[in-house]
């Protein structure tokens, strides 16, 4: 009887265990269809590897490697890009098949002219840490596991099979190998590297290979056909792995370094010592556990909590760790740092990742919110200038301005000490004050002319935002004289207000119009005035001078009309329009981050309840549960924390000045684990699908009247109590309740 109540209650703890879990509400596979690019495969948080399958590339949807449409796989590497609009890595591809030696890929109408092989997502299993998958061509089970800096292969043959593995370094994933080299060390154990170019320039990637099972013979090729020798040089070398009597189960660790294949052996004996797979998987299991758990909500919706926690999945696969288990790493200056005092981190997509993802950091992950931003003034010290769109080791310098100052100014500001405060201060200042990217004619006209520089008016909005966040640091700094300065740049957008036709719009260096201006159309980022929007989006792009928007604009009144008529308006359909133009609401476009804050504008002029229609809209229409539920690009976490954000019901529209502006909470609860065991617990009461609008607040049980929270308010812990309702109130109305753009 004893014995039977202990099995009882072991089962019952186990279930409950279990059922309290976040890691279960994760769908890895949300975002892999349609144009959000996520990565697919296993990974531990903010890792180095992502390991995972690879496709054919075929165009822009492929540009993590994988795309839910696919049926095609030729492997699995272990690095990929996640949400991304571009294509890179897919460094060091390992693929098992069976049968004759195969050194070609194949095709996607012929697979099996080379080692690739068909596949079902029926026979695909991905979940936070763990990836497996049937290789149907091959009968091949294989699973996937990580840690940090090491990939974990177990690949299960089909008995009495000629059994291969393939290790491909000539296939990246839309970049082009430049010098590769492998060799064997012993009958368990390949070194090498892949030095690549692509996205970034310059990659370069070591890796050590350990094997579960004596290697039968090892033979490298060139494409062509397999050469009798151990190691091999070129720009597309492949080794080919065959077993002398096939084995039943191969496993494989597999280290990646930035610096050195010595470091990678090193990597891999300090993060998987053994060969256990699923302990490996439980521990990654674990690490996601328990960032996940760093936010707990209630609320009745089961698919609300699939798409919130899979949102936070999504913010914590990039930036990626960019250093050794010894803590040396390669500089974007390609020498090696050795043993470096911090986490170095790369994949900075800082053009998307300031306005949402970043600052979710700074109250989630402080203890890697420094070592990001050590990392960055690392890029500054090595390149002369803070990164603008990093990755791994290189600066590729896409998207307008230099939106690494917003995320150092705004650390700052948070009151982040692990770094050293006075090359933060410089490295803003610099970098906004090079005489490059259109900051030369910044300084001098006040406006970059449109006919000497491309996207003008994209970088000049993007640098006024950078200019207003080095104003508020410059202040708290005590340094007046650069606050006064850069608080008069920070407004150089209004040279750009054509108030003829109520828009941002190009000005030549003559001191004309562009003549080419259509506010509505949609056209080519690169060959207009703005990036991957129109002048509709790029009307609302000042959220650091929000009150002087508003009087260009003609008042509260004229504002309120124009943000109205902004989500009213109808797209002009064009065959023409970028793929980055997703998720549209009139000429709001929500899978694209310039219009990311647009909802949250109108609670600066008191009307804080068309704030909450609106962002109760977005989060309802685009964001679902399934294989294209994000509405664009995921963007390297940036799309995930705008839900993050905005269903616990605030959003930081300028990040540099700590304030969170007040939308509409998603959840009944929702308790965010803070430092110092401290919590602050948002309740929503009341809260349904009819009742999106706010009527009053109280803050640590004191009647709270302002449609703001400021980051202390938060990360002092306490509870936030929202009353909901279904009618709209005079919530934030008041002059002295509405946000503002500097405190």
């Amino acid at each position: 009887m004893k014995k039977n109540l202990l099995c009882v209650l072991l089962l019952l703890i186990t279930y409950f265990s279990y059922a309290q879990k976040k890691v279960k509400y994760v769908d890895p596979m949300i975002g892999a269809g349609g144009h959000g690019h996520v990565f697919v495969g296993a990974s531990v948080p903010f890792g180095a590897v992502q390991l995972g399958p690879s496709n054919i590339h075929k165009g822009w949807d492929w540009c993590s490697g994988y795309h839910y449409s696919d049926s095609v796989i030729i492997g699995f590497a272990h690095t990929h890009l996640s949400g991304t609009g571009g294509s890179d890595l897919g460094d060091i591809l390992i693929m098992p098949y069976t049968g004759p030696v195969k050194v070609k890929v194949g095709t996607q109408q012929s697979p099996l002219s080379g080692f690739a092989s068909y596949y079902s997502h029926a026979d695909e299993v991905v979940k936070p840490g763990y990836y497996s998958l049937k290789l149907k061509s091959y009968n091949i089970k294989a699973e996937l596991t990580a840690t940090e800096r090491v990939g974990f292969h177990q690949y299960t043959f089909t008995a009495g099979k000629e059994a291969h593995v393939m290790v491909d370094l000539k296939d990246g994933n839309a970049d082009r190998a430049t010098d590769t080299y492998i060799k064997q060390v012993d009958k368990y154990t390949l070194v090498g590297y892949r030095f690549s170019q692509g996205w970034a320039n310059d990659q370069r990637l070591y890796f050590a290979i350990k094997s579960s099972v004596p290697f039968g013979r090892f033979e490298v090729s060139n494409d062509t056909i397999p050469l009798n020798t151990s190691s091999g040089k070129g720009n597309g070398i492949k080794g080919v792995i065959s077993f002398n009597t096939p084995p039943s189960i191969v496993k494989f660790k597999v280290g990646i370094s930035p610096v050195s294949y010595e470091n990678a052996i090193a990597n891999i004996n300090s993060e998987i010592p053994g060969w256990d797979l699923k302990k490996v998987a439980k521990q990654a299991e674990y690490k996601w556990e328990k960032e996940l758990s760093k936010i707990d909500i209630q609320t009745k919706n089961e698919d609300d909590k699939k798409i919130f926690y899979t949102s936070l999945y999504h913010t914590m696969i990039d930036p990626s760790i960019f250093n050794d288990h010894n803590g040396d790493y390669r500089g974007t200056d390609k020498k090696v740092y050795k043993k470096a005092g911090f986490t170095n981190y790369t994949v900075f997509s800082l053009w998307d990742t300031y306005r949402a993802l970043q600052p979710l950091f700074t109250i989630f992950q402080p203890e890697r919110e420094n070592d990001i931003i050590n990392s960055m003034l690392a890029i500054y010290q090595q390149q002369k200038r803070l990164p603008i769109w990093h990755l791994q080791g290189c600066e590729t310098e896409l998207m307008p301005g230099i939106s690494g100052v917003q995320v150092v100014a705004e650390a700052y500001l948070k009151g982040f000490r692990g770094f050293d405060t006075q090359l933060a201060y410089e490295a803003v200042k610099t970098s906004a004050n090079r005489d490059e990217l259109g900051l030369t004619y910044q300084k001098k006209l006040q406006y970059i002319p449109s006919d000497k520089v491309q996207e003008a008016v994209a970088k000049a909005m993007e640098y006024s935002i950078s200019d207003g966040s080095i104003a508020l640091m410059a202040k708290r700094t005590g340094n007046t004289t650069d606050a006064e300065y850069f608080t008069k740049r920070s407004r150089n957008y209004k040279y750009y207000f054509d108030a003829s036709s109520g828009f941002f719009r190009g000005k030549r260096a003559d001191g004309t119009w562009n003549p080419v201006f259509k506010p509505e159309k949609f056209s080519h980022p690169y060959i207009n005035d703005y990036t991957e929007g129109n002048a509709w989006q790029y009307l609302w792009l000042v959220p650091q001078d929000v009150e002087g928007l508003i009087d260009i604009i003609g008042g509260e009144k004229a504002f309120n009309s124009r943000l109205d008529s902004l989500f009213a308006l109808e797209v002009e359909p064009d065959p023409n329009m970028p793929l980055d133009i997703t998720g549209l609401i009139g000429q709001y476009v929500h899978g694209d981050e310039p219009s990311h804050h647009i909802a949250y504008l109108y609670a600066y002029t008191g009307q804080q309840y068309k704030t909450a229609e609106k962002v109760r809209y977005i989060m309802k229409n685009m964001y679902q549960s399934t294989v294209d539920g994000i509405s664009g690009n995921e963007d390297c976490g940036q799309m995930s924390a705008w839900y993050i954000f905005s269903s616990l019901g605030f959003y930081p529209v300028f990040p540099a000045n700590g304030a969170y502006v007040l939308g509409s909470p998603l959840f009944d609860k929702a308790t965010l684990m803070l430092p110092e065991g401290k919590k602050f617990v948002v309740t929503a009461v009341n809260n349904s699908p009819e009742n999106i609008y706010i009527q009053n607040i109280e803050l640590n049980g004191k009647s709270y009247n302002k449609s703001y929270l400021m980051h202390k308010d938060i990360m002092n812990g306490g509870a936030l109590k929202i009353t909901m309702g279904n009618k709209p109130s005079a919530f934030g109305a008041s002059v002295d309740a509405r946000p503002k753009s500097s405190y």
